[in-house]
């Protein structure tokens, strides 16, 4: 997808978190080089350090790295307050971070085989990061943006969330939750404000091989760029009348029978 270089995204602010890795990684590189400012927002500090070095290098003066846990509202607040007093204002936010938490904290499943044997402090922390982390951020931004009567929020969703999953139970609980309550609420909130929310919800990205063997109707996952071209549309000129919706871009995954 082509966007106006140097004219659509020059000069605005985006704030992201999971910005280290993955689908944020490849976002602050697009925002970048299309001539916007990247707020870099990652738990992981020393990753974080070295790939805000890497964009710094061709994009001089358009990057911030704030190292974040998006489970600390005090945390999110202080990434909000970093992009402000070196930037000037928020434009966008995009809710990256994000993961399973009986595969992010390597339960073993030998040890606890089931939805009720896995100790609650794991999906504690699947909630937290999933949904809790969403809102803080919502919460924290909204501020500046309702001042400057203009604002993007993009929640990360998941095809998970419509499917579930009988083992990782945080994961889809937290990610339907904010692919529509939390969505939905924000731009209830943001229309008098200009401020608009949108959730895209990805199936596989090859974010990590395993999600190569997620089957979809294209006979493939995504790769990082699909789901940044769209959050990019989201945010360009093309993209203002999408408002309160929770897309799906899954290869058709969600249209799939199910045994």
């Amino acid at each position: 997808m082509e966007f106006q270089k140097d004219r659509e995204f020059l000069g605005k602010t985006a704030i992201f978190s999971g910005a280290a890795s993955g689908m944020g990684l490849c976002f602050a590189k697009a925002w970048t080089d299309l001539g916007g400012n990247a707020v870099m927002c990652d738990v992981d500090g020393e990753t974080l350090r070295v790939k805000r070095e890497e964009i710094e290098r061709e994009h001089p003066g358009r990057t911030a790295a704030v190292v974040t846990d998006v489970r600390e509202y005090a945390s999110v607040c202080h990434a909000r307050d970093e992009a402000v007093r070196i930037f000037g204002g928020i434009d966008v936010l995009v809710n990256f971070a994000g993961g399973t938490a009986v595969r992010v904290r390597k339960v073993d499943r030998e040890k606890y085989p089931e939805f009720p044997d896995v100790p609650i402090e794991v999906y504690d922390w699947g909630l937290d990061v999933n949904l809790r982390g969403q809102l803080y951020f919502a919460h924290a931004v909204t501020r500046v943006m309702r001042e400057e009567k203009r604002g993007l929020i993009v929640n990360i969703g998941s095809i998970t969330g419509m499917e579930g999953d009988g083992y990782g139970v945080d994961y889809p609980t937290a990610k339907a939750g904010a692919m529509f309550g939390l969505t939905k609420s924000l731009a209830r909130f943001g229309a008098p404000y200009g401020i608009r929310a949108v959730c895209v919800s990805p199936g596989p990205v090859l974010t990590r091989p395993a999600m190569a063997n997620m089957k979809t109707l294209l006979g493939r996952a995504a790769e990082p760029e699909e789901i940044v071209d769209l959050i990019l549309f989201l945010a360009s000129d093309r993209g203002q009348f999408i408002n309160g919706e929770n897309l799906m871009i899954d290869g058709g995954r969600n249209a799939m029978g199910r045994a």
